[in-house]
């Protein structure tokens, strides 16, 4: 037995500012993937997979209950008896939506009356999906805002406008001539840990000094960079990333690896790429813009470096 694909996701935009209702905007990345499996001969990780997803079972059945969704959890049971795991190629603690792929396979084979992409997808039924993805998703976070699975699941850009106001977005499609440009993914080289992160945010959060930089710079700035990109203005972009990753490095230091501060700031000094957070940070990846990729490629040639999306 093999389920369908579900792809990772990139938060090119939004990663925080989301849970203050910035706007965002993430995409799917194909690169990584996960289906649910069954294995005569499982190794270790399947092992490991299948045990987890035996607890996440009980998890669901507690959800269950709240009747905002229903599983058919006696066929979920059976197949993990039969030692059904998570084959995923998505790494765990990089912030590309390991769990979101995870939540997306098992709401999409086991959910009862689940909403599928095929129909049409009003803005209820988007954020019904969300509300049941953000509370499958707390067994792995701790809370969860529901959107890695989203779009694990619809495989579109999303774009968030609020809290409660999301839909699906066209992006620019990739020039194909003279592609200069990049967006792209460093590896740090750390597995990051996200509920320590976000409990760091809250935390900074109840300072009056940090709510006012976060909503008259970081959401400003968030804000604006969707708008360019959506419109595909890329001056306009470059010039609030450089911004963005200005106000990152100044206030979000604990959720950049210490050994990539001066990394950061040498990329906003020479203007060869900048850096901003990828997820929740603390580790995995950080994303990279650049408007000349071998230019970024020569100034972080000690980093292995994985092209997102084309400029």
């Amino acid at each position: 037995m093999k389920g369908p694909l579900f792809y990772s996701k990139i938060l090119l935009f939004g990663e925080y500012g989301i849970i203050k209702d910035s706007k965002g905007l993430s995409i799917p990345y194909n690169f990584f993937k996960g289906a649910l499996k069954v294995s005569e001969a499982p190794d270790e990780e399947a092992i490991k997979s299948n045990t987890n997803l035996k607890r996440f079972s009980d998890y669901l059945e507690e959800i269950q209950n709240q009747g905002v969704v229903a599983f058919d959890l006696k066929k979920l049971r059976a197949d993990i008896d039969a030692g059904m795991y998570f084959d995923s190629s998505i790494p765990q603690g990089y912030g590309v939506g390991s769990s979101g792929a995870l939540v997306a396979a098992i709401y999409d084979k086991y959910a009862e009356d689940k909403i599928t992409v095929l129909e049409n997808l009003t803005r209820d039924k988007l954020l019904k999906l969300k509300e049941i993805f953000g509370l499958m998703e707390s067994f792995f976070h701790g809370s969860s805002s529901g959107l890695d699975p989203l779009n694990s699941y619809l495989s579109l850009p999303i774009l968030i406008h609020s809290k409660d106001n999301i839909e699906p977005a066209g992006i620019p499609s990739q020039s194909t001539q003279n592609k200069k440009g990049a967006v792209f993914l460093l590896d740090s080289g750390i597995v990051g840990e996200t509920a320590p992160m976000v409990s760091i945010f809250m935390e900074s959060m109840k300072q009056e000094g940090f709510r006012n930089m976060l909503k008259n710079q970081f959401v400003k700035y968030t804000d604006a960079c969707v708008d360019d990109f959506l419109k595909g203005d890329v001056k306009s972009l470059f010039s609030n990333i450089k911004q963005l990753s200005h106000v990152v490095l100044d206030n979000f230091k604990p959720m950049i690896p210490k050994q990539f501060h001066s990394l950061w700031k040498n990329g906003i000094e020479t203007n060869d790429y900048y850096l901003k957070l990828c997820g929740s940070g603390g580790g995995g990846y950080i994303l990279g813009f650049t408007q000349d990729f071998e230019k970024a490629q020569a100034s972080l040639k000690d980093y292995k470096l994985e092209v997102v999306y084309n400029f």
